[in-house]
């Protein structure tokens, strides 16, 4: 993509002071007149720019600083320090040419009338956002067909499953078309199956209508369907920002081989001496080894153990992030990659 950024945050920090009330009812009553707070650093001197079009993963334990980040980049936060600018606006200034371009779908949220008919909500966000009546009644057919929405327009909100919900709260977030779409967490509390179906739907609207997307998620799945760049924040600090793939090669130091014996009985015995041996099950063995030493393990086993197939693989996703935040226990070193 050309032209300017479509996000673009700079020594980003976000801060909050907390009042502390000690527990017992003596400590409590003490507290109202000489109360103690404290400031909690959210977001601390982050930096970041998304090109126009591009889709990238916001990943991170909770409290890492996440949902601060897409609600000062939503506008709905300022920042303590630092800037960010969204298609150009200055977020926290909220101006009708900024929220006109953008969207937030945070999947413990709602933003749909409760007891007014789905059909009826979307009306409602048609006045809100001035959208042209042949303009949203384009875009509603396309989503009622893209989500399967005929059924549910006449339903009021509240008679709604969750699956359902969130599949009505996408497509109000998308009725004015937005350029950059801030999703939190839009699959939470979803069976497998409709997170299935919400990822493919909205990696199908980012491919359709160039939108930029900047998704945070505790589903991997989400991520690697959707997004080629992950940034991984934690403690308020980037840890790392980069293609998804380069998570492997930064942060993990073994690989998986899996081989698939020729001859269980005699072989599973001899697999210790070659690694960890995570897993057999039906003549298939997993073991983990260094990965400086991957190739050099491989041939010992085709060389020492009847083996009928054999591969490497890098850990999944989801095992390097759990990597990535267990030893995270006090605050992190900053170890980052410049993203595209």
């Amino acid at each position: 993509m050309t032209g300017p950024p479509a996000v673009e945050v700079q020594a980003l920090s976000r801060s909050y002071v907390v009042r502390e009330r000690p527990a017992g009812l003596r400590a409590a009553l003490r507290s109202v007149v000489r109360g103690t707070r404290r400031t909690v650093v959210a977001v601390s001197d982050i930096s970041f720019t998304i090109p126009a079009g591009e889709a990238v993963g916001f990943v991170g334990p909770n409290g890492a600083g996440k949902t601060t980040t897409l609600k000062v980049l939503a506008g709905l936060l300022h920042p303590s320090a630092g800037a960010a600018c969204v298609l150009g606006f200055v977020p926290a200034r909220r101006e009708r040419g900024f929220l006109r371009q953008i969207t937030l779908v945070a999947g413990n949220r709602q933003q749909l009338v409760w007891d007014l008919p789905v059909g009826d909500s979307f009306e409602v966000h048609r006045a809100i956002y001035g959208t042209p009546a042949d303009a949203y009644r384009r875009t509603l057919d396309e989503l009622t067909a893209l989500l399967e929405l005929d059924a549910l327009l006449p339903r009021p909100v509240r008679q709604l499953s969750l699956g359902e919900r969130m599949k009505c709260e996408l497509a109000a977030a998308l009725l004015h078309r937005p350029r950059v779409l801030f999703l939190d967490e839009p699959t939470l509390g979803l069976d497998v199956a409709m997170q299935r179906r919400l990822r493919g739907f909205i990696a199908r609207y980012h491919e359709q209508s160039g939108a930029t997307v900047l998704l945070t998620s505790h589903a991997m799945a989400d991520v690697e369907a959707l997004c080629r760049r992950v940034i991984v924040i934690d403690h308020g600090q980037i840890l790392f920002d980069g293609e998804l793939r380069g998570l492997a090669q930064r942060f993990t130091t073994h690989k998986t081989i899996t081989v698939h014996l020729a001859d269980a009985t005699e072989a599973v015995s001899a697999l210790g001496a070659f690694g960890e041996l995570l897993s057999v099950v039906d003549g298939r063995a997993t073991l983990r080894v260094p990965k400086s030493s991957t190739i050099e393990v491989a041939a010992r086993l085709l060389a020492a153990v009847p083996i009928a197939d054999l591969s490497i693989a890098d850990p999944s996703i989801e095992d390097v992030i759990e990597q990535v935040f267990r030893p995270s226990e006090a605050a992190p070193s900053i170890a980052t990659d410049h993203g595209p």
